[in-house]
C-alpha cells in the first residue's frame, strides 16, 4: 500500500506534457501544472489559432497567459527527487513507427491506449484519465488506437462527420447536409452502422453457412477420394487376377499343344524308328543272299552251280522289298497354324475390347457440371456484356448503341479498311470471345436474320461457303425469316419448328460442346441443340439482309 502510495505522488507531480517530473512547475489558469518549457513549447505551436489551451482539459485562454514558477511545486518535487523515484515510463511503453502515439505528449511520445471519436486525438493512459474523470468527457466515444481519425473530418469545413448520405453513399457532415447534400437521404452514421451491421451479420450468418457447406463437401470430396483410390485399387487387383487367368490358361494351352505334340512326335517317331529296324534286318539279309548269290556265280563246277541254283534262286524270288513313300517336312505346321489362327483371334477380340476398356475408364466422371440452365433466370446468371466489332463489320452495315445494334443500310459507311473486315456477306463479329459457359439474346426487325457463332479464322472475303456463317466448318447458324427458323452448319440445312419469336436466345457451354438457340417471349422454348467439339474460343456473330433490318444484342438485367 505504501509502495502505491509513493506511485500517486510521483504521477502528481509529473508534468503531462513530457511525462517526467515537473522543471521549473507552472500552474495555468485551468488549475494544471507543467513544466515551463512544456506548456511554453505547446503554446508556441498555437500562436496562429490566438486561443492558447490546456493539453489536459482543452479549455481555451486569451490572450495568452503569463507563466510564474510555482514555489511550491518545486520544493515538493526537488523532495521528490531525493528519494531517487524516476518519473520516466519505461521504454516499451514508447510509441515506435508502427504505433499509434499519444497526440498529447511532447517529445518522445508514449503508445496511445485510446482514440476519442470526438476529440478526435489519441490518449496514452495518462492524459486519457481526464476523460473518465471529467463528466462531459466521460460521454466521448472511445475506440482503439487509430491513425485514421483525420478520416472522420470533413476536408472542406474541417468538421466531424457525424451524418451518412444515403444517396451518395458517403459520411458527411452537418454542415455538407446543408450544402451540396442538402435535400439527399441523410441518417446519423450511427443509425446507418445499425443497419449495415445487420446486413453486415447477414452476410456473416450467410458466410459462415457457406464455410459450413463448403467442409461439408470438403468431408464429402475426401470420401470420395477415399472411394475413388478404394474402387482404383479393386480394379487393379480384380485385372491382375483376371489377366493373371488368361495368363495361365495360355500357359496351360500351350503346355497341351506341347504334351500333344511330344506325345504324337514319339508315336509317329516310334512307328519310323520300328520301320527303319525292320529294313535294316531286311538288308542284312539281302546282303547275306547276295553274298550267297556271289559265292555261287563263282563256282567252277557245273553240276555243283546246278545243283545249288535251284534253293538261292527261291530264297531270292521270296524276299519283298517294301517302297517308302516320304511326304514333304511339313509333319506339325499345322498346328502351329491352328495356334496361329488363335492368336490372331485373340489379338482382335483384345483390340475390339480394349476400346471398351478404355472408354471405360476415361467415361469414370465423379464431379458432375452443373445441370445445364432450364429456366430464363438461370440463363441470365450466365448473360455476358457482348459488343460488336466495328473492323469485322460488312460496309453496308451501321453499328449504334454502343456497338450493340447492327442496321442493314442502303449506302456504304466509312469503316476504316481493315483485314477482319467481311468484303461480301452483310454479317459481323463480336469483340469478345466467348469461353465457358455464356447466354444471350438477340432482337431484331424488319426482315431477314441470322443469329451465329463462328471461329475469329472463319474466312473474311467472298460470300457464301467460305464465309457466310452457316455454309462452313467454322460456324453454327440460326437463320430467322418468314415467321420459320433454319439451322445451317457446314452448309448443311436443318429445318427448325418451334414458336415465332422476334428474339432468340443463345445458351453456350464451350467446354462442354453444347450450343442451344431458344425462342424467347414469356417462356423460353429451345429451338435447337448442337452437341460437338469446340477447338478454339467462338465469337457471337450477326447477319442482317434487307436495307432497314435491325439486329441488336439485348442488353440483360
Amino acid at each position: 500500500m505504501a509502495q502505491k502510495g509513493v506511485e500517486l505522488d510521483r504521477e502528481t507531480f509529473s508534468c503531462s506534457i513530457c511525462l517526467d517530473l515537473l522543471k521549473d512547475p507552472v500552474t495555468i489558469p485551468c488549475g494544471h501544472s507543467y513544466c515551463m518549457n512544456c506548456i511554453k513549447t505547446h503554446w508556441d505551436g498555437e500562436d496562429g489559432k490566438k486561443i492558447y489551451s490546456c493539453p489536459q482539459c482543452r479549455q481555451g485562454f486569451t490572450p495568452r497567459p503569463v507563466l510564474v514558477k510555482s514555489t511550491m511545486l518545486a520544493v515538493l518535487v526537488e523532495e521528490l527527487k531525493k528519494t531517487g523515484l524516476q518519473a520516466a515510463p519505461a521504454d516499451h511503453c514508447y510509441a515506435g513507427a508502427e504505433v499509434v502515439a499519444c497526440d498529447v505528449c511532447t517529445g518522445r511520445k508514449l503508445k496511445a491506449h485510446k482514440s476519442c471519436l470526438v476529440c478526435m486525438a489519441s490518449f496514452c493512459e495518462k492524459h486519457l484519465q481526464f476523460h473518465y474523470e471529467s463528466a462531459p468527457f466521460r460521454k466521448h466515444k472511445l475506440v482503439e488506437p487509430s491513425k485514421k481519425l483525420q478520416e472522420n473530418i470533413c476536408s472542406r469545413h474541417d468538421e466531424v462527420m457525424k451524418i451518412f448520405c444515403r444517396t451518395d453513399q458517403q459520411c458527411i457532415c452537418y454542415l455538407c447536409s446543408m450544402d451540396e447534400h442538402k435535400g439527399h437521404d441523410t441518417v446519423s452514421a450511427a443509425a446507418e452502422r445499425t443497419e449495415r451491421q445487420r446486413e453486415l451479420e447477414v452476410s456473416r450468418q450467410n458466410i459462415q453457412q457457406g464455410i459450413q457447406d463448403r467442409e461439408r463437401d470438403v468431408k464429402l470430396l475426401q470420401q470420395e477420394v477415399e472411394a475413388i483410390s478404394h474402387s482404383a485399387d479393386k480394379a487393379v487387383e480384380d485385372s491382375e487376377k483376371i489377366f493373371t487367368e488368361l495368363i495361365r490358361l495360355m500357359e496351360e494351352r500351350c503346355s497341351d499343344v506341347e504334351q500333344k505334340v511330344r506325345s504324337q512326335q514319339e508315336t509317329e517317331v516310334n512307328r519310323v524308328k520300328e520301320l527303319q529296324e525292320k529294313l535294316e534286318q531286311e538288308i542284312t539279309e539281302l546282303k547275306r543272299k547276295d553274298a550267297e548269290l556271289e559265292q555261287l556265280s563263282h563256282t567252277e563246277d557245273h553240276n555243283q552251280f546246278l545243283h545249288n541254283y535251284p534253293s538261292l534262286s527261291a530264297l531270292s524270288e521270296s524276299t519283298h522289298l517294301s517302297r517308302i513313300n516320304i511326304h514333304p517336312l511339313s509333319y506339325f505346321e499345322d498346328v502351329t497354324a491352328a495356334v496361329s489362327e488363335v492368336r490372331d483371334k485373340l489379338q482382335d477380340i483384345m483390340r475390339e475390347t480394349w476400346t471398351n476398356i478404355s472408354l471405360t475408364v476415361t467415361d469414370v466422371d465423379v464431379l458432375l457440371s452443373d445441370p445445364e440452365p432450364k429456366t430464363r433466370a438461370e440463363f441470365l446468371k450466365y448473360s455476358c456484356e457482348i459488343t460488336l466489332d466495328p473492323n469485322t463489320a460488312n460496309e453496308f452495315l451501321l453499328l449504334s448503341e454502343g456497338n450493340r445494334k447492327v442496321t442493314f443500310m442502303r449506302q456504304q459507311q466509312s469503316y476504316p479498311s481493315h483485314p477482319d473486315s467481311f468484303t461480301e456477306e452483310f454479317q459481323v463479329l463480336s469483340r469478345e470471345s466467348l469461353t465457358g459457359r455464356c447466354y444471350w439474346e438477340v432482337e431484331w426487325s424488319g426482315g431477314k436474320v441470322c443469329v451465329a457463332v463462328a471461329y475469329k479464322n472463319i474466312k473474311r472475303e467472298g460470300t457464301s461457303y467460305g464465309c457466310r456463317f452457316g455454309f462452313n466448318k467454322k460456324s453454327w447458324a440460326l437463320y430467322c425469316h418468314e415467321n420459320c427458323y433454319v439451322f445451317w452448319y457446314n452448309n448443311i440445312k436443318t429445318p427448325v419448328s418451334g414458336p415465332w419469336s422476334s428474339r432468340v436466345g443463345v445458351y453456350l457451354d464451350h467446354s462442354a460442346g453444347i450450343l442451344s438457340f431458344y425462342s424467347v417471349s414469356e417462356t423460353m422454348t429451345l429451338l435447337h441443340r448442337v452437341q460437338t467439339t469446340f477447338t478454339q474460343p467462338l465469337y457471337a456473330g450477326l447477319w442482317v439482309y434487307y436495307v432497314g433490318v435491325i439486329a441488336e444484342l439485348c442488353e440483360l438485367k
